[in-house]
């Protein structure tokens, strides 16, 4: 039986060319031989579709393109991820089994996660039955994403009970740097456990903060990969069972690598399913834009980059020759508009003084710039990319609508010691393409430094980077408190102390932050979601 695993990328809402795309990977699949083949988790909507959920025609298109790709399955089995709709209008997350042109079942998704990034038990019903199909005179048993992850779920009745000896799950299983492996090790034990071959298909694509990172896998009982697609892109992978032998080793993606190639999908993914093509980035002379620029102009072309150098009095020799230097590098254009007149014409028509430089002088810098920026965004339709990371977020490190002012936040889940390692892989990158490095060690090797006063650096106001991102790891994904941070990392406490007051007196900024790749496995935004106001985080 010869097997076709579609690891698509579908675009969320657009459920005509959702269909488009599956109706020709089931061309190509019945051109190949193919018996079945295999669609991700709620292919035909994209994931996840949220409270379109909540609009009948959505779900009426979404069923009326069902029946579309029933009537054109002739001559193969096809397994479609759909939102199904009982007699009473529950909704169901569900998997059509469509057996030349006819329906031999429909699979309601049983275990419907609720946490971190998920909702799904806000939107759908539970499904009560573990089918089993007979198809090509082998029983299959088919499931949805966390069905599978649970240890005595559907897997375990569909192959001990429906004596199925094909587990298909179909996934839509977002990405977090390290989940790969975690896939990998779940899915390995329930082939073994349980004696099965497991297929598994999993999305491609971003869409919002999330990255679908595919990586669809195929395991034999003896738990061994025999098939797997790649990362990161759409693939049709095929293979035949059962496997005769083991023809294929899996090879692992270096970690830095594999969040690289997810951040350079999440930004392509919401720039164009967005309907923009170029986007706009203040490049300072830092690490963090000169990061931001080299993966845009990877994803998007650096014809389609625009960067813009806005001094300051404050702003040195060293940052205009670097941001020159990028750009020259990246292939992106490079506007210089020096902020000096109209920072002096404002600290006038404010009445501020111009002798010392308070907060408000340094926030107004900023400021100026993120209506620049705008600005041209409005004239030349092009989206701005914020350039903070998580670092900064994470403390409060940054300016709301200033640097904190733009469409789209790409290092936002970024600590800022991953950057610079992002940094160092990003130059191996172009150093194939262009033969030197895109980002000058000038960029790299300086202290970070916001420029915004004489001589400031970073660690003026935070401490140092490889001090503080431990810290905010902790107690940022990993919910621990003073004491036990103080422990695990020998810190001193007042270190500790200051950066958990810097974290929750921060919220209010990070609710009003653009939306940002999700990269670990607790993100800012659809992961972490504490109130505003409060009063279980101390404000004195």
């Amino acid at each position: 039986m010869r097997i076709a695993l579609a690891q698509i990328n579908p675009t969320v809402g657009d459920i005509h060319n959702n269909t488009r795309k599956i109706f020709s990977y089931i061309k190509q699949a019945i051109q190949k031989k193919a018996n079945i083949i295999v669609f991700p988790e709620l292919a035909l909507t994209g994931y996840p579709p949220e409270d379109l959920v909540n609009m009948p025609e959505f779900i009426n298109q979404n069923l009326a393109a069902l029946e579309k790709i029933r009537e054109s399955s002739k001559g193969i089995t096809a397994i479609i991820g759909f939102i199904n709709r009982d007699s009473k209008s529950h909704l169901y997350n569900s998997a059509a089994i469509i057996d030349n042109r006819k329906i031999l079942g429909i699979y309601n998704k049983m275990h419907l996660p609720n946490y971190g990034v998920f909702d799904e038990k806000r939107y759908f019903g539970v499904g009560k039955s573990c089918q089993v199909f007979k198809l090509n005179n082998t029983k299959i048993g088919v499931n949805i994403c966390e069905d599978i992850w649970v240890e005595d779920g559907p897997t375990v009745k569909q192959s001990k009970q429906g004596k199925a000896k094909i587990i298909i799950n179909i996934s839509s299983s977002p990405f977090h740097a390290g989940k790969h492996n975690e896939r990998v090790e779940m899915l390995k034990k329930r082939a073994v456990d349980n004696q099965v071959h497991i297929v598994y298909v999993n999305l491609v694509g971003g869409q919002d903060e999330l990255v679908f990172d595919g990586r669809s896998m195929i395991f034999n009982p003896a738990g061994e990969i025999i098939a797997q697609a790649k990362g990161f892109q759409e693939e049709l992978l095929l293979a035949d069972l059962p496997a005769k032998r083991v023809a294929f080793e899996s090879a692992g993606v270096p970690l830095v690598e594999e969040v690289y190639e997810a951040l350079k999908l999440g930004l392509r993914d919401y720039i164009t399913k967005n309907g923009f093509k170029r986007v706009i980035i203040g490049l300072s002379g830092g690490i963090d834009s000169a990061l931001t620029a080299l993966i845009a102009a990877d994803a998007l072309g650096g014809e389609n980059v625009l960067g813009f150098y806005l001094p300051s009095e404050f702003s040195s020799k060293l940052s205009e020759q670097a941001a020159i230097e990028l750009a020259n590098n990246l292939g992106v254009k490079l506007m210089s508009i020096p902020i000096k007149d109209i920072y002096y014409n404002y600290l006038k028509s404010l009445k501020l003084s111009t002798k010392e430089i308070t907060l408000t002088h340094e926030n107004l810098q900023a400021r100026i710039r993120g209506t620049i920026l705008m600005a041209f965004s409005n004239k030349l339709n092009a989206l701005v990319l914020t350039t903070g990371n998580k670092s900064e977020l994470s403390t409060g490190y940054a300016t709301l609508y200033g640097d904190m002012a733009g469409g789209f936040a790409l290092l936002k889940d970024v600590p800022k010691t991953l950057v610079y390692e992002l940094s160092t892989h990003g130059n191996d990158v172009f150093y194939k393409r262009i033969k030197k490095d895109a980002i000058p060690l000038a960029i790299i090797n300086r202290p970070p430094t916001a420029e915004l006063r004489p001589n400031q650096k970073d660690s003026d106001s935070l401490p140092e980077y490889h001090i503080l991102d431990p810290i905010l790891r902790e107690y940022i994904e990993n919910n621990k408190g003073l004491d036990e941070i103080v422990k695990e990392l020998r810190t001193p406490s007042k270190i500790v102390a200051k950066v958990i007051k810097m974290v929750d007196r921060s919220e209010y900024k990070r609710r009003q932050s653009p939306p940002g790749v999700k990269i670990t496995h607790r993100a800012f935004g659809r992961d972490r979601r504490f109130p505003i106001t409060n009063r279980f985080f101390s404000l004195d």
